[in-house]
């Protein structure tokens, strides 16, 4: 079934978003299927992280409308949000624990839903994590420590990732196994937003793309009409 005609899981309308007085998001907008793996593209400073940060509630203030399977969350707290949704965050800055090996990381993540994969189908998705299991998350390389990062939320049982900039900064090879990640979790039936400045790895992951600009959606471009679209995305990222 086309993501579009599958049940609708995030809708956001709206949104504006403030960290102390700096008002980021200016009326946000963007809707988002089960199953579906969506890109928020954009400039540094655009607003794409405090998009993933404001519907889970982690921002000074926001106002609008953030439904999660038709369930207002506005006002609800972040852990209330990440149950309601089996809502998954992975952060840049990924927030392993450096000092407990791979194994001890696994084990410590909460539950937000049943259906957590297990520790073994975690090895099984990514054997070099497996190789690694008992070394301390500080000795990891960065692209381990990604995948560990992703690996952690993955044993939560959430179904909607969040995932931001999970290519950064990592090598070739490394990006060749998060894409094979990103399309197992697919055909699993995760639904996925990725931030991400590495656009050559997200264009062939995504259904979707939004650009946005000055805490907006300026722009919405399905997969399909991405080559025709190319001049204009090229002029809102300046690439």
């Amino acid at each position: 079934m086309p993501p579009d005609q599958r049940p609708e899981l995030l809708r956001i309308e709206n949104l504006h978003a403030w960290y102390g007085e700096s008002h980021i998001l200016h009326g946000m907008n963007l809707t988002l299927h089960e199953g579906e793996v969506i890109t928020l593209l954009g400039r540094n400073g655009s607003g794409r992280t405090t998009t993933l940060k404001a519907i889970l509630g982690l921002v000074g203030r926001r106002t609008g409308s953030i439904k999660i399977h038709g369930t207002e969350v506005i006002n609800m707290p972040t852990h209330r949000i990440a149950h309601v949704g089996k809502l998954g965050y992975c952060p840049e800055e990924r927030g392993i624990f450096a000092s407990l090996n791979v194994d001890e990381n696994l084990e410590l993540p909460p539950v937000v839903a049943e259906g957590g994969l297990s520790v073994d189908e975690i090895y099984t998705m990514f054997p070099n994590l497996k190789e690694r299991r008992k070394s301390q998350g500080s000795k990891l390389s960065g692209g381990e420590q990604q995948m560990l990062a992703i690996a952690r939320i993955l044993r939560t049982g959430a179904t909607l990732l969040l995932l931001d900039e999970i290519t950064e900064g990592l090598a070739p090879v490394i990006l060749k196994s998060l894409d094979e990640v990103i399309r197992k979790l697919r055909e699993k039936g995760f639904t996925i937003i990725l931030v991400e400045q590495n656009f050559r790895f997200a264009a062939p992951l995504a259904d979707r793309h939004y650009v946005i600009e000055h805490g907006q959606v300026v722009e919405q471009i399905d997969a399909a009409d991405l080559e025709a679209k190319k001049e204009q995305l090229n002029r809102h990222l300046s690439v």
